[in-house]
């Protein structure tokens, strides 16, 4: 039912977003442009710029400001939205319950981040001396092609755990029994299943890091690197005394977006444990509070907690940015 009510508003969602959005908008600059002819301000041109953002600016308030100020003032609410209750939502997210899932998050944190730019930096640099560079980044770029949800929806078969003595479905058991071995349960052991969600993370995304650091590495000066070579310093000290200087920015840009990715991973648990076997994350018993829970104020309250995390990580990244313009 509630896809043939969406189904049937399709014509006025048409209408409304191609019609009386962009007319509103041409109403609004052209009403602005009048003003300014009409009464002939003095230095019309420091007014019309604002002008000309006032469209953009209204929409940023309705899509982002009014959002992010209602969250805040529903994480000092009930489940309901409708009382008071202080800060008891933030002391409920520190509390023994939520320690499991900031416990399983600072994994990510550490995990994720440090191991793909380990290996993007790796394959960066080792695939820019080979002939079949091109061949090589193409394979570690195919999982990129694959959405986290269908990824996690391969992995998680090939994590299948069967008791000993069953045949095993899952692939990598069905390796260790053929070895000899014992089916080990990846995704039902704690701190084995999270790591083993961190590698699913690492596969999908290891591609576009691996772009990034190697379109850097291919910018540093060869001049550079040969006559550290011919002073005598060994591959490491050229990696660590110039390339890795040079493609600071990039290796940055890599930090950032896996940092901020491991602070609101969902999908690939939600598709994978669902939470279970203390699996969770933030994001994923955000979503549990919403709408399983019915708890508005919890869920808010570990939205405005991810904020405040994930704000350093944005102003280190934008000081980044300036001082790289700054250079430039």
């Amino acid at each position: 039912m509630y896809l043939v009510d969406v189904l049937s508003n399709v014509p006025a969602l048409i209408i409304i977003g191609a019609v009386a959005i962009p007319s509103a908008a041409y109403l609004l600059l052209g009403l602005g442009e009048g003003i300014l002819t009409r009464f002939g301000l003095r230095n019309p041109q420091s007014i019309r710029p604002w002008v000309w953002l006032l469209v953009p600016l209204v929409l940023v308030g309705i899509i982002l400001v009014y959002p992010l100020v209602a969250t805040i003032g529903y994480s000092f609410l009930d489940a309901q939205g409708k009382n008071s209750v202080g800060s008891q939502n933030f002391v409920w997210a520190f509390q023994s319950e939520m320690l499991t899932v900031l416990g399983n998050n600072l994994i990510w944190l550490i995990a994720f981040p440090v191991v793909t730019l380990v290996l993007a930096l790796m394959v960066a640099v080792l695939f820019d001396r080979v002939k079949y560079e091109r061949l090589a980044m193409t394979l570690v770029l195919l999982p990129t092609a694959i959405s986290f949800t269908a990824g996690s929806i391969i992995w998680r078969q090939i994590y299948t755990y069967g008791a000993p003595g069953t045949p095993q479905r899952g692939v990598l058991n069905a390796l260790a029994t053929l070895a000899g071995g014992q089916p080990v349960p990846w995704l039902q052991t704690p701190v084995v299943n999270t790591l083993a969600l961190v590698f699913v993370a690492v596969w999908s995304s290891l591609g576009v890091a691996a772009l990034i650091l190697s379109a850097a590495v291919k910018n540093v000066p060869t001049e550079l690197m040969e006559a550290s070579r011919l002073d005598g310093a060994g591959e490491w000290r050229v990696f660590r005394s110039v390339i890795l200087p040079s493609i600071l920015p990039a290796v940055m840009v890599v930090v950032t977006t896996e940092v901020i990715f491991a602070l609101k991973v969902f999908d690939i648990v939600y598709v994978m444990t669902n939470g279970n076997f203390n699996t969770n994350t933030v994001a994923n018993r955000m979503y549990y509070e919403l709408f399983a829970a019915n708890n508005l104020g919890h869920a808010s309250a570990i939205a405005v907690i991810l904020l405040i995390v994930a704000l350093p990580i944005v102003i280190i990244n934008i000081r980044q940015f300036r001082a790289e313009e700054a250079k430039s």
